[in-house]
């Protein structure tokens, strides 16, 4: 927990499976797969939020800071591991007619270093998965926020969603809401090593959790779900009682440090990009190094 400082040097040891991987890259010299572009989002709440009872299925801890997903076994990219909301960015997150309010598209490139059609699609992804996800909504009317997304129609909202019958913007048009992007906030960018087959251009952000909305667990990719303590599911982490991966454990890392749940989503004015590289310690251990912004 005391790594992870702007500056310092990350070296995670590479798992078997993963030098495996890297050595059949090299052997077959393989092009590194295009990265498909994802964002994910940190839920996080102060103690002054309300604090709701676990369901029977989740992982939760006494302090209860931030959201968190267990990925469920059958899922291809790392089975297992507790995660935050997120996914991929689909096409039809591009619908222009989705109503917005908060930084412009230009104000999120700028922050992100990428083009003003790709940052807004970027973030209506972030908001549509956690949505999608765990049933939290960024979205509201003028300067509010709804507060009671638990309705059948909600669910069914999040059905056609996941099964790609409708574009966020749809769904937020059908019930006269716009989404609060001002609600969101920029945290980190990370990209999948060059030798993965499989490969995520990944953004995070974080979003205070909704007065009045209660996440779940009503995702086929999840097999549990819950408030955790950022500290402790880090520790939980290296002690080797949860799968963490180093995005993951980055950004909760930096949460663990900051003021509190509302000086993190404020966010950071821009971000650089993170990616883990194979390299080799003095002792001929297989790592993945980096320096950290």
């Amino acid at each position: 927990m005391d790594a992870w400082l702007p500056g310092e040097l990350l070296e995670v040891p590479m798992e078997a499976s993963s030098l495996e991987t890297y050595r059949s890259f090299l052997e077959h010299r393989a092009e590194p797969v295009a990265p498909r572009l994802a964002a994910t989002v940190m839920l996080v709440r102060g103690p002054g939020q309300k604090k709701e009872a676990p369901r029977a299925d989740s992982f939760h801890d006494a302090s209860q800071e931030v959201f968190m997903l267990r990925r469920a076994k059958t899922m291809a990219f790392v089975p297992d591991a507790v995660v935050f909301p997120g996914g991929g960015v689909d096409p039809r997150d591009a619908d222009e007619r989705l109503p917005w309010t908060g930084p412009t598209s230009g104000e999120w490139a700028h922050r992100m270093g990428v083009d003003e059609q790709t940052a807004r699609s970027i973030v209506v992804a972030a908001a549509r998965e956690v949505f999608e996800e765990c049933g939290v909504l960024l979205a509201g009317e003028g300067g509010s926020v709804v507060s009671d997304v638990g309705r059948p129609e909600w669910r069914e909202e999040r059905q056609r969603l996941s099964e790609h019958e409708s574009s966020f913007a749809e769904v937020l048009m059908r019930h006269g809401l716009v989404l609060r992007a001002d609600l969101l906030g920029l945290r980190s960018h990370w990209l999948t090593p060059v030798y993965e087959p499989r490969r995520y251009d990944t953004y995070f952000f974080a979003a205070l959790a909704p007065e009045g909305q209660v996440p779940d667990d009503r995702t086929t990719e999840a097999n549990g779900a819950g408030w955790v303590d950022a500290r402790r599911i880090l520790e939980g982490g290296e002690r080797g009682k949860v799968l963490l991966m180093p995005p993951t454990a980055y950004n909760l890392a930096q949460y663990a440090r900051s003021l509190g749940a509302e000086d993190f989503v404020a966010g950071v004015p821009r971000v650089e990009r993170i990616m883990l590289e194979p390299s080799r310690r003095e002792t001929g251990e297989a790592v993945l190094r980096c320096r950290l912004p």
